[in-house]
């Protein structure tokens, strides 16, 4: 019998950046040498967000991002108004990794025709967003650009970019160098696909399934362009309140793309083996089911239902999980890490190990 061969980020049209962005890399590098002491910043490349010296020990954190394709499910839906929690999550989540409080975000909208109602709709969202992450948009930049930007219906054509900033100080800043054999891993659940992987989603349930954007499907409780825009979790009041109230949090991870991959990305090599993990939300089964898509790339690409991961002595789980519930939210207790100088990722209720940029079956190793 013949069988569909499974679906792939890189096959859905998403190329892996490490080859094109090492071109670019080395003259950003470069640039970092351009100012001492103010503005130099005191991280190198690659952390979830840099941190510039300001002074008297106080550093200003900078990150951005963008919404991804999410706009495209947008654009087909004719609905918006939750671009903008996504836009401040995706930012506002990633300074607070490298334990910085996020104060501000600027936004930039590129449209392929400025429309009053789908300007309107974008507010609506990044103000709710901004009053999750309790920070302030003082600023931003709209562009109407008919010949660059195009989308899913013809005059629809949408990006929606941030970037944030955040004050921490820099003797407390969170990138990994205090974890150690032992510490425990907690995991914040998301509220679904939140908005990575999203070309590979659409791709499977559009493409591959056939389902319109606007059908009903059982497993969601709602229309399928309905559960894609579920906006990403902003963990920002949570995270913070442990943060001031001088929690020993050793490692702050925002779950996004290459999902728990992410947290190999603390700068002492240590390993995670993590032996619960929550259900996943219905969206990511039928994706895999209707996808054919291994487990390994499913894990890979996918949050998989954890948005965010703390990890901290086990004498401060306690407290960590107490700030949690008061939030609303339940803090899993999902393994401990390990010596590892390979820094691998164990899943080992799914039977899978990760290195480097992918998981493999357990038994493959």
């Amino acid at each position: 019998m013949h069988q569909t061969p499974s679906l792939t980020y890189a096959g859905a049209g998403v190329i892996p950046a490490g080859g094109p962005l090492s071109g670019l890399l080395g003259w950003v590098n470069r640039t970092l040498s351009f100012r001492q002491d103010l503005g130099a910043p005191a991280l190198g490349i690659g952390h979830y967000a840099n941190v510039l010296r300001i002074g008297d020990n106080l550093g200003l954190a900078i990150s951005t991002d963008s919404v991804g394709s999410k706009v495209l499910v947008a654009e087909l839906l004719g609905k918006y108004d939750t671009l903008g929690i996504d836009c401040i999550a995706m930012n506002a989540n990633d300074v607070l990794c490298v334990g910085a409080e996020p104060i501000a975000l600027v936004d930039y909208i590129a449209v392929q025709e400025a429309r009053a109602d789908v300007l309107e709709q974008l507010g609506r969202g990044l103000y709710e967003g901004a009053r999750q992450a309790n920070i302030t948009i003082p600023g931003g930049e709209l562009a109407q650009l008919p010949e660059v930007v195009q989308g899913a219906h013809p005059g629809t054509g949408l990006d929606l970019v941030g970037t944030c900033v955040g004050i921490g100080a820099l003797d407390r800043l969170i990138v990994g160098q205090d974890l150690t054999p032992g510490d425990v891993v907690l995991g914040l659940e998301s509220s679904g696909i939140h908005s990575n992987g999203l070309t590979l989603a659409r791709k499977v349930l559009f493409d591959t399934a056939g389902y319109r954007p606007d059908e009903h499907l059982q497993e969601f409780g709602r229309t399928v362009g309905e559960e894609l825009l579920e906006p990403t979790r902003i963990y920002v009041r949570p995270v913070w309140q442990m943060l001031a109230e001088r929690i020993p949090i050793h490692g702050l991870y925002h779950i996004t793309g290459d999902g728990l991959l992410n947290l190999a990305r603390g700068e002492n090599a240590v390993g995670f083996d993590l032996e619960w993990l929550p259900e996943p939300q219905p969206i990511f089964d039928v994706i895999r089911r209707r996808g054919g898509i291994s487990a390994p790339e499913m894990y890979r690409v996918f949050n998989m239902g954890v948005g965010f991961c703390l990890v901290l002595p086990e004498t401060a789980v306690g407290d960590a999980q107490r700030v949690a519930a008061a939030h609303g939210l339940t803090a899993h207790v999902l393994g401990i890490t390990i010596a590892d100088t390979r820094r691998r990722v164990w899943l080992r209720p799914v039977g899978l190990v990760g290195e480097g940029e992918v998981f493999a079956p357990l038994d493959a190793v």
